[in-house]
């Protein structure tokens, strides 16, 4: 059986029902979430479905790799976002807007609205910021789905607000504090990109938007591409699907040689952001506190730092890159910054983690974590010497690797359901 196929999809497979069909993906490099985003592709091609992907340079060989066709997508006229510069909700708004959102809009919309004219697909797929696309599969009347690979991020009644690390409310107060939360992001979203994306429909023929959010929910489906087991319960939009979340590892370290180092103590491997997040100096302190400790340290550094920018121990390897996927089975504990392609893939290994997170969507991920007991959150400006006391914890305690294992489990399953291909499929 492919990964992430059911007996149920194989039968159907096998029986030719569903028949080949052609989807156009829309596609952003926002770094972490391009691996899963092309393995949903790379399953399409592999079942013999036409699949061309519109997307950034920066990713175009990642999208040949996965075998789809590659268009290249109008380049963004937005300033990069660096939101570790960022310090206030407004200002992480404004930039969201500005660099994910209704700044490359246009430019999406003309590129899928392109697309869409030439190949004729039967549904287009975008990410989920990308408001431009579904505007353009919106114009030329293409269902469109959408593809979320973290937690939930949209307004949900019983989801704690996105972005703020919060626990499940509980009690009346906590219903409060939820309900102020979500009425006020949606107007600060709003104030920066509503008009933009309003603006944006009517070029196109579309009836306004009562809200930003309002684009996203008018997909066919919001495929959300994590464990329902790790996210938080919640009542969520009846378009709204847990497909189990895609465990690829970037196209850029699938190719390395890696075997695991010599010698009979733990195996800590330490995973940071794949973009930059000013973090280099977070990443040196990790180091320092391996090389203070029993252990074998492994730093994956990824395409953002260079690995000489890190002072190594004798007991640490620094390295731009290594498979998680086969370092993981070896390995006794992961360092992160809490994103959630790393973190679902150590918990489908179970193995406990230590997260410094960020920002983004990090804090949110740490809580999941540490509410079912399999990792510990510290500060991203901890000290060299609580970072190892942190480690030390955990691997000394074996319920975090108990806790880790059992969610792991459920996120296996989910990961291994077919439920993606079957929604996808379904049209």
């Amino acid at each position: 059986m492919d990964d992430g196929e059911s007996p149920r999809t194989t039968a159907a497979r096998l029986d030719g029902d569903p028949s080949p069909r052609t989807f156009l993906f829309t596609l952003t490099d926002a770094g972490g979430t391009v691996p899963p985003e092309l393995g949903v592709v790379r399953r399409l091609v592999e079942r013999g479905h036409r699949v061309t992907v519109v997307a950034d340079e920066s990713i175009a060989d990642q999208v040949r790799r996965s075998g789809a066709a590659h268009l290249p997508a109008t380049p963004n006229p937005a300033d990069e976002l660096r939101d570790w510069e960022l310090r206030s909700p407004t200002s992480i708004a404004r930039a969201t807007s500005d660099s994910l959102m209704t700044g490359p809009a246009p430019g999406q919309a003309a590129d899928t609205i392109a697309a869409a004219d030439a190949i004729r697909p039967d549904l287009v797929v975008t990410s989920s910021v990308a408001i431009g696309a579904m505007i353009g599969a919106e114009a030329r009347g293409v269902p469109f789905d959408i593809l979320i690979p973290n937690a939930y991020p949209l307004p949900a009644k019983g989801m704690p607000p996105f972005g703020t690390g919060m626990s499940p409310a509980r009690g009346p107060l906590g219903s409060m504090r939820d309900r102020v939360a979500r009425a006020a992001s949606t107007r600060l979203i709003d104030h920066y990109a509503l008009a933009k994306t309003n603006d944006l429909r009517a070029e196109h023929g579309l009836e306004p938007l009562a809200h930003t959010w309002d684009q996203m929910r008018h997909a066919r489906r919001q495929l959300v591409l994590t464990s329902s087991a790790f996210d938080f319960p919640a009542e969520l939009p009846a378009n709204a699907r847990y497909v189990g979340p895609i465990l690829d590892d970037p196209a850029w370290a699938t190719d390395e040689v890696w075997t695991p180092p010599p010698g009979a103590e733990r195996l800590v491997l330490v995973a940071m952001s794949s973009t930059f997040q000013n973090h280099v100096d977070c990443l040196q302190r990790i180091t320092d506190a391996l090389g203070s400790l029993p252990v074998r340290g492994l730093v994956t550094t990824g395409p953002a730092v260079d690995p000489g920018a890190i002072r190594t121990p004798p007991n640490v390897a620094v390295v731009a890159s290594a498979p998680h996927l086969l370092v993981l089975p070896h390995a006794d504990l992961v360092v992160t910054h809490g994103g959630h392609g790393t973190v679902i893939k150590a918990l489908a290994a179970g193995v406990p983690l230590v997260m410094l997170h960020h920002g983004r969507d990090q804090a949110d991920n740490a809580v999941r974590v540490t509410a079912r007991g399999a990792g510990v959150a510290v500060r991203r400006t901890a000290s060299a010497s609580r970072i190892a006391t942190a480690i030390t914890d955990v691997l000394g305690d074996a319920s975090y690797r108990q806790s880790a294992e059992r969610l792991g489990e459920a996120i296996t399953r989910d990961a291994e359901s077919g439920a993606l291909l079957e929604e996808l499929e379904r049209h």
